[in-house]
């Protein structure tokens, strides 16, 4: 059978069955028949029904489109919208139109969502853009990140609500997948607002931190901004966005997202407009006096990087995270504090062996229930019979007492009338004649 490319020439019988006595399950492996050389290349060309399995959820999932959802945080005029512009390729956000400074500024944090359909190649993404105008540019910023934190658990109070409607058919995921949260290029460490922002949204969704303007530092300055502020966020225990690595990867997959994670926080420049380089080239950059910085060469900035892991290879890790670890959490937290609990035992594994045995103990469990309730009945009966037979007892002994008092009684009289007549005396003493004048005669 030919797979992978290899062809082999003998084809080995199928293993015994595998039983693994913790799991109490078992594994059959099931081998092809044998099959000529004609039927095996027909076979591998167009007869793997497994193997066509991915081709299914690749038409499904071009049909169906994507969608993503990224937040955009920072204090105004770090490039928020110039980047969003650059990495999806598209002007999402028009040119702004910057007040004077006589002009009165918004004093509280305006949460706003632009939304867009970008077509590739077939392949339909809809992208929605959070942005938050007004975050970090007060005097005071004492917990202005608590309208960021509000949205986004409001995000995932809609999503609960529709899971627990009867009709899930059309449910709209609405939640954040990732936040790009931008660094001022200080060149210190990370300010106070940035470490608290991060800590109160790290457990809500996947923090991404970038350095903004980083043409604005040497790689040096850079090299060394990186490390501090990644010993802020180790020191402070705040969890950003990690790729996960799976088992089964290759190689080539483990080194590129180690390359992607070395680059975190990404030190990015952002220019939706292009210029021409000394050799003639057009590309997206800056032009300064000294040079120019493109924008999509890795050796000017991390932006390939950053585009690399949000739209080309973590983009559906992004989603995944935010549905199956963030949301999760927080539903759990949110049903706990309202007081519904989780039967766990309903996501268990069915193991036929553990189930007959708690069957039976349920079973014995009933049996001995019934007997101890039985006992009980019969025993109330017995005491309830032995009550009825003491009464009935007492009032025999009640009426033979009664009944041997009056014979003793009828005796007495009996006896006493014997007496009488043996001794010759009238059973009933004799009248006496009244006295009169007929006593003479």
């Amino acid at each position: 059978m030919k797979r992978n490319g290899q062809q082999t020439d003998k084809q080995t019988p199928p293993p015994p069955p595998t039983h693994h006595p913790a799991e109490n399950r078992t594994e059959w492996v099931l081998s092809q028949p044998r099959m000529s050389e004609t039927d095996n290349d027909q076979y591998s060309q167009v007869d793997q029904p497994v193997a066509n399995l991915p081709n299914q959820v690749h038409r499904k999932s071009v049909r169906k489109g994507f969608h993503f959802t990224v937040m955009v945080v920072g204090e105004s005029g770090l490039g928020k919208s110039t980047l969003i512009n650059t990495l999806f390729n598209t002007t999402l956000y028009p040119p702004k139109e910057y007040p004077g400074p006589h002009a009165e500024r918004p004093r509280t944090i305006a949460i706003q969502s632009i939304s867009a359909d970008i077509e590739e190649a077939g392949v339909r993404l809809r992208l929605k853009v959070v942005d938050t105008p007004g975050y970090g540019d007060f005097v005071n910023n004492s917990e202005s990140w608590k309208p960021i934190l509000e949205n986004i658990e409001a995000r995932f109070d809609g999503y609960l609500e529709q899971e627990n409607r009867v009709n899930r058919a059309k449910i709209v995921d609405n939640r954040i997948h990732a936040c790009i949260y931008f660094i001022e290029p200080t060149g210190h460490s990370l300010k106070l607002v940035d470490v608290e922002f991060m800590k109160c949204l790290h457990t809500k969704v996947n923090l991404i931190p970038v350095i903004a303007k980083a043409d604005t530092m040497t790689d040096d300055e850079i090299a060394a901004f990186k490390q501090r502020i990644l010993a802020d966020i180790a020191f402070h225990n705040i969890r950003i966005y990690e790729a996960r690595r799976y088992d089964k990867e290759d190689e080539e997959t483990i080194a590129e997202n180690e390359e992607i994670m070395r680059k975190i926080p990404f030190a990015i420049v952002g220019s939706d407009s292009e210029v021409q380089t000394a050799d003639g080239r057009q590309c997206r950059g800056r032009q300064y006096p000294w040079g120019i910085i493109e924008v999509d060469n890795e050796e000017h900035c991390d932006f390939v990087k950053l585009r690399q892991m949000l739209i080309r290879t973590h983009m559906e890790e992004l989603k995944d995270h935010t549905a199956n670890v963030l949301y999760e959490n927080y539903r759990t937290e949110k049903l706990l504090s309202i007081g519904v609990t989780q039967d766990h035992s309903v996501f268990q594994e069915v193991n036929p062996a553990a189930k007959m045995a708690e069957e039976r103990a349920l079973h014995e469990a009933k049996l001995a229930k019934m007997e101890a309730e039985m006992k009980m009945v019969f025993q109330q009966k017995v005491a309830e019979k032995e009550a009825k037979l003491k009464q009935s007892e007492e009032e025999l002994y009640h009426r033979h007492r009664d009944m041997k008092e009056a014979l003793e009684k009828q005796k007495a009289d009996l006896e006493d009338k014997k007496r009488r007549l043996e001794s010759g005396r009238p059973l009933t003493p004799e009248k006496t004649k009244k006295k009169g004048f007929l006593s003479n005669r």
